[in-house]
């Protein structure tokens, strides 16, 4: 079974993010994750939360054990390229690129687990419909009260006093 996260528009190059994923390819998942909290680059963090997004959707969706996960395949592509600019001498200006890039992972299973693993699917609730809040509201707002007159009890439904305060009086 094969499981797959991906990370888009991060706001660093391809190329520095290489460095890092090249270090965890073809690892069990713990065994990555652990060897980039210790890397010396700021690009291991993103990658690190991607690993472990990976292996949520593993866990929750296809309710693998997360000891027999690696890293089958994890690649960086490039991805959108800010273009900037910088005043220079002489009235000139330089090109600058803020680079971006797109990290693609795909987990798999150690050892292959001998039942197939369906994909969990969540029941999605009604929509709630506002024509129906607004009648709960006003069956809310209608309240009863007793009042005696002449010694017997009576029932009056009033609405509740909202939105009395009139405009611009404190």
């Amino acid at each position: 079974m094969e499981v797959k996260a991906s990370l888009k528009h991060l706001r660093m190059s391809a190329r520095k993010i290489r460095l890092v994923i090249d270090v965890v390819r073809k690892m069990p998942v713990n065994d990555a994750i652990s060897q980039l909290k210790f890397n010396n680059k700021k690009a291991s963090l993103p990658v690190i939360k991607l690993i472990k997004s990976a292996v949520a959707n593993a866990v929750n969706t296809y309710s693998l054990d997360k000891d027999n996960l690696y890293i089958k395949e994890i690649k960086s592509d490039e991805g959108v390229t800010l273009k900037r600019w910088m005043p220079r001498a002489h009235g000139r200006a330089t090109a600058i690129r803020k680079r971006g890039c797109h990290v693609d992972v795909v987990l798999a299973e150690i050892k292959e687990s001998t039942t197939k693993k369906e994909k969990k699917v969540v029941a999605v609730a009604e929509p709630v419909k506002l024509e129906k809040l607004v009648k709960e509201g006003e069956k809310a707002a209608l309240k009863t009260t007793e009042s005696k007159v002449d010694g017997k009890k009576n029932k009056i439904a009033e609405k509740a006093k909202m939105f009395r305060r009139k405009a611009g009086s404190n």
